[in-house]
């Protein structure tokens, strides 16, 4: 009900952000605003009522109201409350915009980014959190004499609307364990494939990592290592002049020729030709 649509094409504009201590007991003031807000609580509870429902927003909680719609108090917040709060202007997703889906894959060459995600309408648990170190350093941003920072805010304020855009896909301790792996694999794809060391590194055995890996990406975890690591063959080619038999050394294929065959697997086309092809991506 009510939510608020971020999408990759476009960006928020931040018309004010700060933090606020109660002085005395008060409502949430009975307004229509043409822009939407974003409330963090850090102590106590604030109320307010977004049309016709009510939010008790807590400390550690997070509540999105949006723009066009009367907000106002039906119960008092008591004195002493202390919450950060953030007014901004969102445009509309464009026409082609299309839902966000995670891919691990590297982006292609001129490809549109033109993704939405929709805002969470109230996150809970976030006390002493990234989150709440993320408003806070806008909120003091905000505040300090930068003459550029107009220009900068509503980028580092669309980055933080993106945090919490994208948490749905991440669980307590972070990313969810294949994400995690997908993380690893991708640091570690200049080395040999190792079922060893992934069981040293996440605690599990790896016939348990195989199987959930293989359910929520599609594909083994050797298949992903290798695709890490032939992106990492194609980013060397690209932006080095490094010999491709180097390349294949720095990869950690002991022979260039194999590394050739896997590449061209891969692409489709030798090391060489790829090498030659890329510049007319640019």
């Amino acid at each position: 009900m009510n939510e608020i649509v971020l999408s990759s094409a476009s960006q928020p504009v931040v018309c004010a952000c700060d933090f606020i201590a109660a002085p005395e007991p008060f409502y949430h003031p009975d307004r229509v605003p043409d822009y939407n807000v974003l409330i963090y609580v850090a102590e106590g509870t604030v109320y307010v009522t977004e049309g016709d429902t009510d939010y008790d927003v807590g400390a550690g909680e997070l509540l999105f109201l949006k723009h066009h719609i009367r907000h106002h108090g039906k119960n008092e917040i008591a004195r002493g409350t202390k919450w950060f709060f953030a007014h901004f202007y969102l445009a509309e997703p464009e026409n082609g915009c299309v839902p966000f889906a995670p891919d691990a894959g590297a982006l292609g060459a001129f490809e549109p980014l033109r993704f939405t995600e929709t805002l969470p309408k109230k996150l809970t648990g976030l006390k002493n959190g990234h989150i709440e170190q993320r408003i806070s350093e806008i909120a003091e941003y905000c505040r300090v004499g930068d003459e550029l920072k107009r220009m900068r805010i509503n980028g580092m304020f669309y980055s933080f609307l993106a945090d919490i855009a994208l948490s749905k896909y991440m669980d307590k301790n972070g990313y969810t364990l294949s994400c995690r792996i997908c993380s690893w694999l991708g640091e570690h794809c200049c080395e040999p494939f190792s079922t060893q060391r992934l069981e040293q590194e996440f605690f599990l055995s790896y016939k348990r990592m195989a199987a959930v890996f293989k359910r929520e990406q599609g594909r083994t975890m050797q298949q992903y290592h290798s695709e890490r690591r032939m992106m990492k063959a194609t980013y060397l080619l690209r932006s080095t002049l490094i010999p491709i038999g180097e390349i294949a050394a720095q990869l950690g294929f002991d022979d260039p020729l194999y590394f050739s065959r896997c590449f061209h697997a891969f692409s489709g086309v030798s090391p060489r030709d790829y090498r030659l092809s890329a510049r007319t991506e640019y």
